[in-house]
């Protein structure tokens, strides 16, 4: 994979443009090249060779045809016997048209069979592709997934894997192949017609070759443009569902309705420009190739007339000149989608090339959870360079103790929790567990070693114990039991007619705020990890269920390290430490009873809870 990578980080400044080069170009084919040939997989290798020999069979077979289909006409023509070889005197005039029926049926027969036999190379590839591609998209930081369009990545991964397929296939059957067919056409000309009639031939070639490959240029930056259109209208649609409820909440149904509606019209604009040069692409191609057509068979009949050429040679010019007719015609189409391939996975090569911000260094050893001391070392963090959030953080939390974290909105509190998941690199200073800096190991113990009920549950499509169970891989169905009776929904999942089998739709949206929040504590009980972050994760509870949840996590912390990021300061008060952050700064730490008797910024922001709690009695 870091080879792949190092190979298509030269792609990503221009492959995603229209005018991709044919430099460009080449270094997009040979990436897709260790896909044909994959050096550890001699049965793929061994399929290639196979399939390379039905196309070569298949190829010399349909050249063939015409070749006895001109012999039998002239076995066929009068006063043929007295010109009749002693090969067509022993086979007969019907024995050319069988000859030439089986040379066409073995042709389309060998290219079936050539199909077979590569369908396991072309869906193998496209297959580790996508995986690969899927796979660097989870690598990628959240910082680029959120500055980035989730419709946008998933419609450019899905063009670009189709493209491989696609060019994987062509690259091999139809583009050398062609060329090949072209050039033993034109031989048989000079051979069996003279030169008059191959320079016609290699005339036509050239002159449609030219005129296909410059109007399709020129179609491809509007194959671009209508691309850009489809995945504009796709991401606003995406966008548009995924926040279902707060387009309801504002009424702004027609207001979605009509920004989708624009970049539709735009996508309209750039298909119908796609159209209109797809019509002039082909009747070009037919005047080119039909021109060509009509000089070789001009000049056959009026050789005819002489006496220069039997009838049977005039119709073997004529079944070539078809020869030829059909794969051009083909070479027209397979430019086009080669070129657009080329662009698509030029997109796709772009998003691989992207890289990684978050990386484990060389040999990083697995974090070696001894007891689960957190310790922020004057740390100073910002998402971008001009804003800085936590400025100089020190912060040390021991082993098994739980330490709250409050503070106003935009302090500084979940950014603590990121950087603990290692989201993110801090800008300077360290950040250790049990003494170790969480940058020498790797993302994957860290992240195994940290469980976290966020502020916002977000939840797969898929059933609710699926989503419960997703907090460890190959947990018992007890074991998910007990998790959920644990976090206090195990009551309502059983009284759902599906029971655990319920799904929970997109994001959850088919559960309450409060039920999706449960289903997360679900989650993370059952995960039982050593290090805790809770990130207001009783937010969307009432009040007695946040209490009876609240004896659950408490149970959950024992032994443990746990953040508790809250807003609540009733949630915290038994915390063995309180850190009040403001502006990314340490302000105020200690117990509930210390801060209080600081009668400082914490003390206001409990007067002020407890006066909004009275008002709401």
């Amino acid at each position: 994979m870091l080879r792949l990578q190092r190979r298509l980080i030269t792609l990503r400044p221009t492959t995603s443009s229209a005018n991709l080069k044919s430099g460009q170009a080449m270094n997009v084919i040979k990436s897709v090249l260790p896909y044909l040939w994959p050096k550890s997989r001699k049965d793929i290798q061994f399929r290639v060779v196979l399939a390379m020999l039905a196309l070569v069979l298949g190829e010399i077979l349909g050249l063939l045809a015409p070749y006895f289909y001109g012999v039998s006409v002239d076995a066929l023509a009068p006063g043929a016997d007295e010109d009749q070889t002693i090969f067509m005197l022993t086979a007969g005039a019907l024995g050319m048209v069988v000859a030439y029926g089986v040379m066409r049926i073995l042709s389309v027969g060998f290219s079936q069979l050539r199909d077979v036999i590569f369908a396991q190379v072309g869906q193998r590839a496209l297959r580790q592709l996508a995986l690969e591609t899927f796979r660097h998209m989870h690598r990628l930081s959240l910082r680029y997934h959120i500055t980035r369009k989730t419709g946008g990545l998933s419609r450019v991964m899905e063009r670009g894997v189709k493209g491989v397929e696609f060019l994987l296939r062509f690259m091999l059957f139809s583009i050398g192949p062609l060329i090949l067919k072209l050039l033993i056409v034109a031989g048989i000309f000079y051979l069996e017609f003279g030169f008059i009639y191959m320079a016609i031939v290699l005339i036509t070639i050239v002159l449609y070759i030219w005129f296909t490959f410059s109007v399709t240029e020129w179609r491809v930056k509007v194959r671009k443009e209508m691309n850009d259109k489809d995945t504009d209208a796709n991401q606003k649609a995406i966008d548009s569902l995924l926040n279902f409820e707060t387009v309801k909440y504002f009424g702004a149904e027609e207001r979605e309705a009509l920004r989708y509606d624009e970049s539709m019209r735009g996508y309209e604009a750039a298909a119908l420009k796609t159209s209109y040069s797809l019509a002039f692409l082909n009747f070009g191609q037919t005047l080119l190739i039909t021109g060509g057509l009509i000089t070789v068979m001009i000049l056959a009949a009026m050789a005819v007339q002489r006496g220069e050429l039997s009838v049977g040679d005039f119709v073997m010019a004529n079944a070539y000149m078809i020869q030829i007719t059909m794969p051009l015609g083909f070479l027209g189409t397979v430019y086009r989608e080669i070129r657009q391939a080329l662009v698509d996975m030029g997109e796709m090569f772009d998003l691989l090339g992207q890289p990684q911000e978050v990386i484990d260094v060389a040999n990083a050893e697995d974090l070696n959870i001894k007891g689960g001391q957190i310790e922020f070392d004057n740390v100073t963090f910002g998402y971008d360079p001009e804003r800085t959030i936590l400025s100089k953080l020190s912060l040390k939390i021991k082993k098994g103790e739980t330490v709250a974290i409050v503070g106003p909105s935009g302090s500084g509190k979940s950014t603590i929790g990121r950087l603990l998941f290692r989201f993110y690199d801090v800008n300077s200073g360290s950040l250790k567990i049990d003494g170790q800096d969480i940058r020498n190991v790797t993302q994957a113990s860290v992240h195994n070693s940290i469980g976290i009920v966020p502020q916002d549950t977000v939840l797969f499509n898929d059933t609710i114990g699926y989503n419960i169970a997703y907090g460890r891989d190959g947990a018992s169905e007890d074991e998910i039991i007990a998790a959920a009776k644990s976090a206090k929904i195990h009551d309502f999942i059983i009284s759902l007619t599906d029971g655990y089998n319920t799904t929970v739709g997109e994001r959850g949206l088919k559960l309450s705020g409060g039920e999706k929040q449960r289903v997360g504590i679900a989650r993370t009980l059952l995960k039982n990890p050593p290090i805790l972050v809770l990130d207001e994760a009783t937010s969307a509870l009432d009040t007695e269920t946040e209490r009876n949840i609240q004896d659950s996590l408490r149970g959950l912390g024992s032994g443990r390290s746990v953040i508790t990021i809250a807003h609540r300061l009733s949630t915290v008060v038994d915390a063995d430490q309180i850190i009040v952050l403001e502006q990314g700064c340490i302000v105020e730490k200690g117990t509930h009873d210390e801060l209080l008797n600081l009668n400082g910024r914490y003390t206001k922001m409990w007067h002020i809870q407890e006066s909004e709690a009275e008002l709401a009695v």
